[in-house]
């Protein structure tokens, strides 16, 4: 039966349009949700020890962790030279000796995004021009989200005129800790229609929200919305992605497909620095969503130091030995 099910789903994803067009808030829905958060921590504990990859599996794995990634630069200090530097590593991620003893030049690996503060927008975009990468703008007063409404709206439309093709929103945590996931629906919608033809890509700050049941609901809400992805963090929380977390927003991305029809993208960001992380997660969006969330279409990891550890794996792979990170700069 569960077969049955998952052949099912692949085909309405499979079918269907890459945006997600958003549903009428359906409140009793969303309240309806409980998370078990026992159950779902040992779910979660699963995932690092029950499955592994190893050799050329693992490096195939990593490769296609590669191509999902949205590399990131969100500091304080960032600069237009900083930015060109990521735009360049997002072009050619992997170094051209290690494609080559990997038997992967023809694949055309690159990353899946490069992800900037609004101001850096036009610079990414000229840096990535022909490259066909798109460029995704942090908005609506990124981190905290607290910025006069108005002014948030206005964001968003500025990255997308700009050239920013996704664009990366934070709620209010406020709606979802008080639980008015009418107010919650309305901000995500707005987002949505600002956006116009980017895509839209929904920052929940799980670490702010504190229950799993919370993090469950707020998906719900941000999908009916129209979120084309839900992302767990900001990376400026003091807890960022995590596994159980994971378990609990996949699930929901499960029930809105069978609910609606409609597939929704999933993104872990914040703390997510090693191959062995990166590969969890692959793990973990294989076993509860499927192959279809195996792409960048529908999977994105945010992280930047990540990919020098990837690399690194890649390395060792080829030569059998871990080379020094300065092999591998990322900017």
């Amino acid at each position: 039966m569960e077969t049955k099910q998952k052949y099912e789903r692949a085909l309405r994803v499979s079918a269907q349009p890459g945006r997600n067009p958003g549903v009428p808030l359906d409140l009793d829905w969303v309240r309806a949700v409980r998370v078990n958060r026992s159950a779902v921590e040992r779910r979660a504990a699963t995932i690092p020890t029950r499955r592994t990859v190893k050799k050329e599996w693992q490096a195939a794995w990593l490769l296609r962790a590669v191509t999902c990634i949205d590399l990131t630069t969100l500091q304080s200090d960032d600069t237009p030279t900083n930015v060109l530097r990521l735009c360049a590593k997002a072009k050619q991620p992997v170094r051209r000796d290690l494609l080559e003893a990997l038997g992967a030049t023809e694949l055309g690996i690159v990353v899946a995004a490069v992800c900037v503060y609004h101001r850096y927008v036009p610079t990414a975009v000229a840096a990535l021009a022909g490259s066909g990468l798109p460029v995704a703008a942090v908005s609506t007063g990124f981190p905290a989200g607290l910025n006069p409404f108005p002014q948030r709206l206005e964001e968003i439309r500025a990255s997308v005129e700009a050239g920013a093709q996704e664009i990366d929103v934070v709620i209010t945590r406020a709606h979802a800790l008080a639980g008015d996931w009418e107010a919650l629906y309305r901000e995500v919608k707005a987002f949505r229609e600002a956006c116009g033809d980017a895509h839209l890509k929904v920052i929940l700050g799980t670490g702010d929200l504190a229950t799993l049941t919370n993090v469950a609901r707020a998906s719900r809400a941000a999908m009916m919305a129209g979120a084309d992805f839900i992302k767990t963090s900001t990376g400026k929380e003091a807890v960022n992605a995590t596994l159980p977390v994971g378990v609990v927003m996949t699930r929901q991305i499960r029930e809105y497909l069978d609910e609606t029809g409609h597939a929704v993208g999933f993104k872990p960001a914040g703390g997510i620095r090693s191959a062995k992380g990166a590969l969890e997660w692959l793990i973990l969006m294989k076993e509860e969503l499927g192959d279809e969330w195996l792409r960048a279409a529908r999977f994105r990891l945010g992280a930047s130091a990540l990919l020098t550890d990837i690399e690194r794996q890649l390395e060792h792979f080829v030569t059998g030995r871990y080379s020094a990170a300065h092999r591998h700069p990322m900017v």
